[in-house]
């Protein structure tokens, strides 16, 4: 059976919860920038899955800039293009252009795209911030996508990520919340950004691939070995994470018995071989390795229980693998 140092998965467990409270206690800024037709308010309530601009529209101190806070940490900025701004209103624009966490530039996939005036306002906000994110709307309503998006990614240096989408029917949006995941976790603000998310489970399935491909790093050497302490540091912070996540808090008691109970007897590996099945790219993350495939296990394990209401324990786990042991047994 693997040993743990009670100290050091303590001292785990207690920095990821330092981890998570430190996220949950920043904001983040977005700034949107478009022409009026371009779709952004309806953009934005795909992203969130929510009428964002109904929780709490507060107007700027200009006619021209509209900011929606939602929930108190997340403010979406709408900010007229540069070509419109004026001498009163320009210093604020400038302003939340420098202090955004990610800015959204939108272009209309059913007008002219990337037009002398848009690329003179996308040259002026890059001066200020670089993360950019190019939004290409109503794809709904146009030809041709692959061949818009070369060329705005030519005529921009190929500097930015260019995300076709369609805010009427949804399409991509989950490409543009992973595009923000991104940029926001080199900021340490995707835990907050997902919190919010009404679609959890792909954020879901991209920590637990992730760590999962981690663990698979850590654990090239044969376990149990030197590797239990990184290895276990991995889980448990994707045990918080999930548990933030769902918000459904898990213990420092219960969080060391799932982990140890994933390493012990067949759980893991019952339930990685059905994981595989419905996670999708989960056999090209892992490769098979024993770490990465039991850290799978556990992770699919925890969002299987969160999602359909089931209490988080060992005894779950435990019925969980059986489970999926009798349905490969019955194929």
């Amino acid at each position: 059976m693997m040993k743990f140092n009670e100290q050091e998965f303590n001292d785990l467990y207690d920095k990821e919860l330092r981890d998570v409270q430190e996220q949950l206690d920043s904001e983040i800024l977005f700034v949107l920038i478009g022409d009026v037709n371009a779709g952004k308010s309806s953009t934005v309530n795909q992203i969130m899955g929510e009428d964002v601009a109904s929780v709490g529209a507060q107007p700027g101190e200009t006619t021209a800039i509209k900011k929606y806070v939602y929930k108190e940490k997340i403010a979406f900025v709408d900010t007229p293009g540069l070509d419109d701004i004026n001498r009163e209103n320009s210093a604020e624009t400038l302003k939340y252009y420098k202090e955004a966490d990610v800015i959204l530039f939108f272009l209309n996939a059913a007008g002219t795209v990337l037009s002398e005036g848009e690329k003179k306002s996308l040259r002026e906000v890059r001066k200020t911030n670089k993360e950019i994110l190019l939004v290409l709307n109503k794809i709904d309503a146009a030809d041709d996508i692959p061949g818009l998006v070369h060329y705005i990614k030519t005529n921009t240096g190929n500097e930015f990520k260019v995300i076709p989408i369609s805010s009427r029917t949804g399409e991509n949006m989950q490409q543009l919340r992973d595009a923000i995941l991104d940029i926001l976790q080199t900021k340490k603000k995707d835990l907050l950004f997902a919190k919010e998310l009404k679609a959890k489970s792909a954020v879901a399935n991209r920590w637990i691939l992730a760590t999962s491909a981690s663990a698979g790093v850590v654990g090239a050497v044969p376990l149990p070995g030197a590797d239990i302490v990184p290895l276990t540091g991995l889980q448990v912070g994707m045990m918080v994470r999930l548990a933030t996540l769902y918000d459904k808090p898990i213990s420092k008691q219960r969080a060391r018995e799932l982990a140890i109970a994933t390493f012990t007897g067949n759980i893991g590996k019952s339930i990685f071989r059905q994981a595989v099945k419905v996670v999708p790219g989960a056999g090209a993350a892992i490769g098979g390795g024993v770490a990465a495939s039991m850290t799978l296990a556990l992770g699919y394990g925890i969002k299987y229980a969160y999602e359909n209401n089931i209490e988080l324990n060992v005894e779950f786990l435990k019925n969980f693998a059986d489970n999926f042991k009798d349905k490969d047994q019955e194929r």
